[in-house]
């Protein structure tokens, strides 16, 4: 299970909107996946995919005529889901009016679906949005290599590369190009099925991308984490704090 706890900003202005909830699995990344979990536990079907009560959350206003939200926040989108689910297609134009609206915030979304990108972006997207990041998942060297190239030659202002749940070490050499990618972000999977990820595969992983030139970010070990042959079982509190602690994530304007 990769649960979305990324620390790529130092700043309180964070949100969360999830403007419908539910997923359908994809590739072998979505195996544990923590909606799957979270909803079985609540006797709930996470195949149903549902607007939620938080779909207006960017444009909600106080009695004073403020945004909830105040100008300058990153706002974490759609990670009860995917934001270019199919099933979601008749919702996504009134999220993208709002993400238009409040231009003076930061959305960021992170899809396995990127192959679907240019079906779902509005008519005036062009190259893209200037508040939106877009980060391309993968899991295996497989999707790297079916996602990667055509993530590169889309129309985005910002793209992150992110490697979660990570599960065999990848070359994303071919993909590197410090023009079109700012950042790679590498986790582990939790929960209680999580699969292993070794130290090794990201060692090797924040390697390349160093010599690459771009952002390194190490976001969290997985709840099964393999280090000199020693596996180490790490409670999901602290997986976050264990992978800040191997000192590794890497800024090339540092």
């Amino acid at each position: 299970m990769y649960s979305p706890q990324l620390p790529l900003f130092d700043t309180s202005l964070e949100f969360s909107w999830n403007p419908w909830h539910g997923c359908v699995r994809i590739s072998e990344g979505c195996k544990n996946c923590f909606v799957y979990t979270i909803d079985s536990l609540a006797q709930k079907n996470a195949r149903e995919i549902y607007k939620t009560r938080a779909f207006d959350l960017p444009i909600q206003k106080r009695r004073n005529g403020d945004y909830r939200i105040p100008s300058g926040a990153k706002i974490w989108t759609c990670f009860s889901s995917d934001f270019l689910l199919q099933e979601a297609d008749l919702w996504r134009k009134n999220a993208w009016e709002m993400i238009k609206e409040r231009r003076d915030c930061t959305f960021i979304f992170f899809t396995k679906r990127i192959l679907r990108f240019l079906e779902c972006v509005p008519e005036d997207w062009a190259e893209g949005y200037e508040n939106v990041i877009v980060g391309c998942s993968v899991e295996s060297q497989r999707t790297a290599n079916e996602r990667l190239g055509v993530f590169l030659e889309l129309p985005i202002v910002e793209r992150w590369i992110v490697c979660a749940p990570l599960l065999e070490s990848l070359n994303l050499v071919p993909f590197l190009d410090s023009c079109k990618i700012s950042e790679v972000s590498v986790g582990g999977e939790s929960g209680a099925q999580a699969r292993v990820c070794e130290y090794a595969w990201v060692l090797h992983l924040q390697q390349q991308v160093k010599e690459a030139g771009i952002r390194f970010s190490f976001h969290q070990t997985g709840a099964n984490f393999l280090k000199d042959s020693k596996l180490y079982k790490i409670p999901k509190k602290l997986q976050r704090q264990q992978a800040q602690k191997a000192g590794i994530n890497w800024n090339p304007k540092s």
